[in-house]
C-alpha cells in the first residue's frame, strides 16, 4: 500500500463514522423532513410525526442497514468462493427460488399468516430453502462440492425459475401480475420491528461465521490448492460458507425482495478501499453495504415524492453501469 494512503484501520474508522451518521440522519429524511423536537409524544409535539419516526422511519433504516450488510457479506463470500469480482449473492439461484415461491403464492391466491408473516414471505423463504436443497443435492451427487458445479447449477436454476415466474404472470390475473412485478422490484416497506427481529439474528450469526473464517477466506482467494496445503479443510469450508450465506440470502429476499447489485458493488468498492485482506475487508463490506442501502432507500423515498420508487430499481440503475465498468476494467487489466 502507498505510504501516502490512509491505513485500512483509518478507512474502517471513516466508514464507521459514515455508517453511524447515516443511521442518525436518514430516519429524519423523507417526503416530510422531521425535526428532533417532534420525536417525543406529549401535548407540545405532533404525535403523528413521532409515530412516523419510531414506527416507520427508524425500523426501515435499521432494516435497510441490516439487509445491506448481509448482502454485502454474502457477496464478498461468493466473490471469494468463485474468485470473481462479478459474483453476487444471487448467483446460485437462491433469489430465483424465493421469487418463484412469492409468485406462486400470489397466483394461487394463498392467504395465510404465520408468526406475523404473510403468504408471500413464507413461500419466498420456502422457495429459497428448496433452491438451496437442490443445489446442495446436485453438488453432492457429482461426488464433491465443486465451485463450477455450484455455478452451473445456480445459473440453470435461475433460468428455470425465471421462466416459471414469467409463465405464472402470463396465466395469472392482471392484478396478480402487477403484484408479482412489484415484489420482484424489491422494497423495504415495513411498519414496526418484526422484520428486523427476524433478519438481525440471522445476520449476526452469518457475520460471526464469516469473521471467524477470515484467514481461510484469504487462503481460498489465492486458490483451493494453496488453501489445502496451508491446513484449510476446503471441502468443509465451502459447504459451511455455502449453507450460511445461502440461508442468509434466502432470509433477506423473503423479507425484502430481490434487491440487486448491493452484494456485488459493496465488496468490490471495499476491496478498492482497504485491499484484499479479509481481516479488514469483511468489516468494511458490512459497514459499506449497510450504509449504501440506507442511502439508496432514503433516496428512493424522496426522488419521486409523494410516490415512492422501489429501492431495487435504484440499486439496479446504479449497479448496471458499475457492472459494465467492472467488466471493462477487468478486460483492460487482462
Amino acid at each position: 500500500m502507498n505510504a501516502n494512503n490512509p491505513s485500512p484501520k483509518k478507512i474502517i474508522a471513516m466508514v464507521l463514522i459514515l455508517s453511524l451518521a447515516s443511521l442518525v440522519i436518514m430516519p429524519f429524511l423523507g417526503m416530510t423532513t422531521l425535526s428532533p423536537q417532534s420525536l417525543w409524544m406529549n401535548e407540545n409535539t405532533n404525535s403523528l410525526h413521532a409515530n412516523i419516526f419510531w414506527n416507520m422511519r427508524l425500523p426501515r433504516v435499521l432494516l435497510a442497514f441490516t439487509a445491506g450488510a448481509a448482502l454485502a457479506l454474502c457477496g464478498l463470500v461468493y466473490q471469494t468462493l468463485f474468485r470473481n469480482a462479478l459474483a453476487t449473492p444471487y448467483t446460485l439461484g437462491i433469489s430465483g427460488g424465493a421469487s418463484l415461491g412469492a409468485a406462486l403464492s400470489v397466483v394461487l391466491g394463498l392467504n395465510m399468516s404465520l408468526w406475523g408473516y404473510g403468504a408471500s414471505t413464507l413461500c419466498a423463504f420456502l422457495g429459497a430453502i428448496s433452491a438451496i436443497s437442490i443445489i446442495y443435492g446436485i453438488a453432492k451427487l457429482k461426488g464433491g462440492f465443486s465451485v463450477m458445479t455450484l455455478l452451473l447449477a445456480g445459473v440453470a436454476l435461475n433460468f428455470f425459475f425465471s421462466s416459471v415466474i414469467l409463465f405464472s404472470q402470463y396465466i395469472g390475473a392482471f392484478s396478480d401480475s402487477i403484484r408479482i412485478m412489484r415484489w420482484l422490484m424489491g422494497g423495504l416497506e415495513t411498519v414496526g420491528y418484526e422484520s428486523l427481529h427476524t433478519l438481525l439474528p440471522v445476520t449476526v450469526i452469518t457475520a460471526i461465521v464469516i469473521f471467524s473464517l477470515t484467514r481461510e477466506l484469504n487462503l481460498l482467494s489465492v486458490g483451493e490448492d494453496i488453501a489445502s496445503t496451508r491446513g484449510a479443510s476446503v471441502e468443509k469450508l465451502k459447504i459451511s460458507l455455502f449453507l450460511t450465506t445461502s440461508l442468509q440470502v434466502g432470509t433477506v429476499v423473503a423479507l425484502c425482495g430481490p434487491i440487486g447489485f448491493i452484494g456485488m458493488m459493496a465488496p468490490h468498492i471495499s476491496r478498492l478501499l482497504v485491499g484484499p485482506d479479509h481481516t479488514y475487508l469483511t468489516i468494511t463490506s458490512l459497514l459499506f453495504g449497510g450504509t449504501f442501502l440506507v442511502i439508496c432507500d432514503t433516496a428512493s423515498r424522496i426522488i419521486i415524492a409523494p410516490a415512492e420508487l422501489p429501492v431495487g430499481i435504484l440499486t439496479a440503475l446504479l449497479g448496471g453501469p458499475f457492472f459494465l465498468w467492472l467488466l471493462i476494467n477487468g478486460q483492460n487489466k487482462a
